[in-house]
């Protein structure tokens, strides 16, 4: 009987895994993934250009968004793409976000400042891999914690305006320090982001929504530091908005009830 399960046992052939990937949506992380590592670049040089480090952190969040959904529509999701997508976001949306803050305004705090930046980096880290581990048990439309791309742009958008309004880092280190230490708070915190992953891109949509996009987008480009800063912090501030707002109308039902 043995020597018939180890023969049957010959017979059986192993698929061999799958090798080789989708090159569509790993190239859009690629391209974000050099945006960030530009964006470190940039900032740590000799003469530091905090806006076009700032732009690089918005590119990379642009591709990051394009990946997954270039992903979905073609049908050429992976685990070697959703592993490498993250790895991309902790470069992109941990380490040069952090680097950028202490670079232009916490490096004036000496050993505070870059331990907030590295509190920044850890919270990005544990976003990230609570993301990774709860992905189909939680509500797809909403996040569990503020999303690292947003609070790379609420981080990236402070650096932004203040650079391009010549106020140095030294002058607003308080100001960085709160901004970086509540994004980090809120990116581990259990409040609730909406995801806009209930928005069907793959259905025709009324001729007024293009009109939309396309005014949004002469808009933003008017003064693009300014307008996505303040989008990024209302997004921030819309989290624990809204749990006050569930808090309130749970607590009225409650009195009511009785």
């Amino acid at each position: 009987m043995q020597e018939l399960d180890q023969k049957q046992g010959h017979d059986i052939q192993v698929a061999p895994p799958p090798r080789g990937f989708y090159l569509l949506p790993n190239l859009f992380t690629t391209v974000g993934l050099f945006a960030g590592f530009y964006a470190i670049v940039t900032a740590i040089m000799s003469a530091p250009n905090y806006a076009n480090a700032a732009i690089a952190i918005f590119i990379a969040m642009i591709m990051d968004g394009l990946d997954g959904r270039v992903a979905r529509l073609t049908n050429t999701q992976s685990a070697f793409g959703a592993e490498y997508d993250s790895l991309s976001d902790m470069v992109s949306f941990g380490l040069a976000p952090a680097l950028i803050a202490f670079s232009w305004g916490l490096s004036s705090l000496g050993k505070a400042g870059w331990l907030v930046a590295f509190c920044y980096v850890v919270a990005t880290a544990l976003r990230l891999a609570r993301f990774n581990t709860q992905i189909g048990s939680t509500d797809k439309k909403y996040f569990k914690g503020l999303p690292s791309p947003s609070a790379a742009g609420l981080v990236a958008g402070l650096v932004w305006v203040a650079y391009e309004y010549g106020v140095p880092g030294h002058q607003l280190w308080i100001v960085a320090a709160i901004v970086t230490l509540c994004a980090a708070i809120l990116m581990v915190s259990n409040i609730k982001y909406y995801s806009f992953k209930d928005i069907d891109l793959k259905n025709k949509v009324p001729f007024i929504t293009i009109v939309s996009a396309v005014s949004i987008i002469i808009v933003v480009s008017s003064q693009p530091a300014v307008i996505l800063f303040t989008f990024f912090l209302g997004y921030v501030l819309s989290g624990p908005l809204m749990a006050l707002h569930r808090y309130f109308k749970h607590n009225i039902k409650h009195v009511n009830s009785k």
